[in-house]
């Protein structure tokens, strides 16, 4: 965080904003109530004092109930503004990290348990920064002011003390806060470390467990463990001791206070009143300042999760840079000797590839396993961006277009389609929400999944179907985005595995005939017959021209 109030939230969440606003008028509100309350507190002890009688008592408490309970509404205002400015914000950050993460579905530099911890146990520590720092920080700011001003009206020596020393808590309070957030960021990464492990031994589990190294890995967990409670308690001592030394210093303060007036009140160089009002004023000038420092520890654990969440929605927004229009449905997609290196290797993954594909043309990428074929399906989706070479669609640079836009235009059916818990015809909708029963069981039926009923249930990850009817499904998917849906560009990846032969000749007959320009990853002899070209991808890929009866 650059400041006690980062500026990309201010940017990126407009319930920042107002909230802001609203508490600058809440603390202004609490400033004046602490007046009222010091002034009338004042009167009334010193009207007992020197009156020796407790007639008028009745109104005093009366008005200065009255005060408190402004006071308490006042509070709760802060609350409910707080909550609701942090569910906001916090809402608004996961849809942002969402698209990002949909912007770059294969970077794999945040893993995915990092990312659940992030969205979840992460970003709810904001209610801590919203809640609590926040309208701290601006009551620290307009309280001390007005009744700065206050004080000073009244007695010069007393304003004094309390601007000399006053400034020396937030100056106490960067130093301990610069400790705070480095020790709060090891314990950040303790705990992303923890989530990490234990999601890895889960998904590990099975294999651990069949070669009987299940409990050998309890040690490993055990250490983690360990590490990330000391982090916790190191951070949790910094807090106390913190909040021990600001409210030594503000004592003080307030004592060089108290001193000064009382030597004044006793040789009669200052009436009751006026001493009595600085005093019940002074520990509430050093009160907010005093809490800030306080509160400052329920806000880092949130702080912490939104700079990971900022670096994270900022590489996405990196990766959607563009915005050009595209081009008209008859542009040629092309391939222009492109390449691709992933971070950290030397060896290329995809090697000078080239090729054309027009609307209404099938070509087929074939080649070994690890040459490069699934690369060269997330270069052209925009995924990732060759390390040389480009990609055009027609005269334009794919790099830049509107990434969206773009995809806009696809229609993707991968090895093993995703799936969504509810029923078969819904996931063949999500090609084309608006599609009635009719188009989604007429492309269901010409991707070869005639005996699949629509209303048949599909669980989680599509439990229930088999590797051959999710392929079917995701294909009919598919079908239905070119057809209506407005996209042009079919990009498959083995559609046809796990299906029968007659099966496979149906959802091939389909594909020719939807008009759609398609680039297909397959090994299979009846799809490499049926396909207009065939590139072959490897370290030096090339384009062999076949028929589509080869």
């Amino acid at each position: 965080m650059a400041g006690p109030i980062d500026p990309r939230l201010l940017r990126r969440a407009r319930a920042t904003r107002i909230f802001l606003v609203a508490l600058a008028f809440v603390g202004a509100a609490t400033a004046v109530l602490v007046l009222l309350q010091a002034w009338w507190l004042s009167r009334a002890i010193s009207h007992v004092f020197a009156t020796h009688d407790t007639t008028g008592v009745g109104r005093w408490a009366g008005l200065l109930l009255a005060v408190f309970t402004g006071r308490a509404a006042l509070a709760w205002l802060n609350s409910w503004l707080a909550q609701r400015a942090s569910a906001s914000v916090k809402s608004q950050l996961r849809r942002d990290i969402a698209e990002a993460r949909l912007a770059r579905p294969l970077d794999a530099a945040v893993p995915a348990s990092t990312l659940v911890t992030l969205v979840t146990q992460g970003l709810d520590a904001l209610d801590g920064y919203y809640a609590k720092y926040l309208p701290q920080l601006v009551l620290a700011v307009a309280v001390p002011l007005i009744i700065g001003v206050a004080i000073l009206t009244q007695d010069l020596a007393s304003a004094l003390i309390i601007a000399i020393t006053l400034p020396l808590i937030p100056l106490f309070m960067a130093l301990i806060g610069w400790t705070t957030q480095q020790q709060v960021a090891r314990r950040w990464k303790v705990q992303t470390r923890l989530a990490n492990h234990f999601a890895d031994l889960m998904a590990g589990l099975p294999t651990l467990q069949v070669f009987g190294r299940a409990r050998g890995q309890l040690e490993g967990l055990r250490r983690t463990e360990e590490r990330n409670r000391t982090e916790t308690m190191a951070t949790l001592r910094i807090s106390f001791l913190s909040a021990f030394a600001l409210e030594l210093l503000a004592t003080l303060s307030v004592a060089l206070v108290a001193v000064s007036i009382g030597f004044r009140v006793v040789f009669s160089h200052m009436d009751l009143p006026t001493a009595l009002f600085i005093l019940i004023l002074a520990p509430e000038a050093y009160l907010p300042v005093r809490q800030v420092g306080v509160h400052y520890h329920d806000s880092v654990d949130g702080m912490a999760a939104a700079d990971e969440a900022f670096a994270l929605i900022e590489a996405g927004e990196a990766q959607r840079i563009g915005g050009a229009g595209i081009p008209d449905a008859t542009a040629v997609l092309r391939l222009e000797h492109v390449s691709h290196t992933y971070p950290g290797t030397s060896a290329p993954a995809l090697g000078d590839l080239t090729l054309d594909l027009a609307p209404g043309r099938l070509v087929a990428l074939s080649g070994a396993s690890g040459g490069g074929k699934s690369t060269a399906l997330a270069i052209v989706m925009g995924f990732l961006a060759p390390t040389s070479g480009r990609v055009l669609v027609g005269d334009a640079d794919l790099a830049s277009l509107d990434l969206d836009a773009w995809r806009a235009n696809l229609a993707y059916v991968a090895q093993t389609p995703g799936m969504l818990a509810g029923t078969i015809g819904r996931n063949v909708a999500l090609g084309f929400p608006d599609a009635s029963t009719a188009q989604l069981r007429d492309a269901l039926d010409r991707a070869g999944g005639a005996s699949l009923d629509l209303d048949r249930s599909v669980g989680d990850d599509g439990e229930g179907l088999s590797a051959g009817e999710r392929r079917r499904v995701g294909v009919a998917r598919a079908l239905l985005r070119i057809e209506h849906g407005g996209a042009r560009i079919l990009i498959l990846d083995e559609p046809t595995a796990g299906l029968d032969a007659d099966t496979e000749a149906e959802v091939l007959a389909s594909l020719r005939t939807s008009g759609a320009g398609a680039l297909v990853v397959s090994h299979r002899p009846a799809v490499l017959a049926m396909v207009d070209e065939i590139v072959t991808v490897n370290a030096s890929a090339r384009a062999e021209d076949e028929p589509a009866d080869a």
